[in-house]
């Protein structure tokens, strides 16, 4: 098992934590560091426990034994409302009610920062305004959720998360069902708020060469536990990869930009 490097500056750590369903544990004793400010992958077999393990991290499901901190501070003595404008978390695969438009959807996202009475403000409709600009939804904005496409779609809930103006945002797997022309939009545009405005962002991804590509930091996650975590060149490796997928496979640099590109052997 490789060691989880040293990160200087951590958002967000775990510590020997264990988590499951119905008291059967899907990891046990799992300590990671997620950097802030970067982009971070967490990659792994299906059913190996990366979106349990991300919907501990967001205190979506409570954890078993073991803690996570959040810029320091155990997650757990977190107010609702003050975690929510901290960290935004976005599931897989999530539906909006009939006939929503982009807006209303968006709009939910300042659910934490509303005052008495919950009305939106001035500095609200900025957020929301700001969240549709910064991913692309702008000219969509009155459009029926469910008439989108589905990199639309999803520019729309990732606008929502935008909306809370949280530091953190954690997606789990945000590219499913995605083809892979709105695929590279939503890693795009994912990428460009890390750049742009230094988001320290979580993603569970399936896909090896794009976590490759799109992250600096990445978690194999495996047999209940982290196998390997680091940047993308130490972890995306022969060894690395046959031990968490059981994939033979040869490892070379991608002819663009050098990050690791995993090709399967037959």
């Amino acid at each position: 098992m490789s060691a989880e490097p040293t990160v200087t500056d951590p958002v967000v750590q775990a510590c020997e934590l264990t988590v499951g369903y119905d008291r059967e544990p899907v990891l046990t004793g799992v300590d990671l560091v997620v950097p802030r400010g970067r982009i971070t992958a967490l990659i792994g077999a299906n059913g190996c426990g990366k979106s349990t393990l991300l919907k501990t991290v967001s205190r979506v499901l409570p954890s078993a034994a073991g803690s996570v901190l959040l810029d320091g501070r155990e997650i757990a003595g977190f107010p609702r409302r003050d975690l929510a404008r901290r960290l935004a978390s976005l599931p897989q695969s999530p539906i909006a009610p009939e006939g929503l438009t982009v807006r209303e959807l968006v709009r939910f996202g300042r659910h934490p920062h509303r005052g008495f009475g919950g009305r939106l403000r001035s500095e609200d409709d900025d957020a929301v305004a700001a969240a549709m600009r910064d991913a692309g939804m702008e000219d969509l904005a009155d459009r029926p959720v469910d008439s989108l496409s589905g990199g639309q779609r999803q520019r729309a809930w990732i606008a929502m998360a935008l909306a809370q103006q949280t530091p953190v945002l954690l997606l789990d797997e945000p590219t499913t069902y995605l083809d892979i022309a709105h695929q590279t939009e939503v890693l795009g545009l994912l990428r460009r708020l890390n750049r742009e405005q230094g988001r320290t962002i979580v993603m569970v991804l399936h896909d090896l060469n794009q976590a490759a590509r799109y992250a600096h930091h990445v978690i194999a996650v495996g047999e209940g536990r982290v196998m390997a975590a680091g940047a993308p060149a130490e972890v995306i490796v022969t060894e690395t990869v046959e031990r968490v997928f059981g994939l033979a496979c040869t490892v070379v640099p991608h002819p663009v930009d050098g990050s690791p590109l995993c090709l399967p052997l037959d």
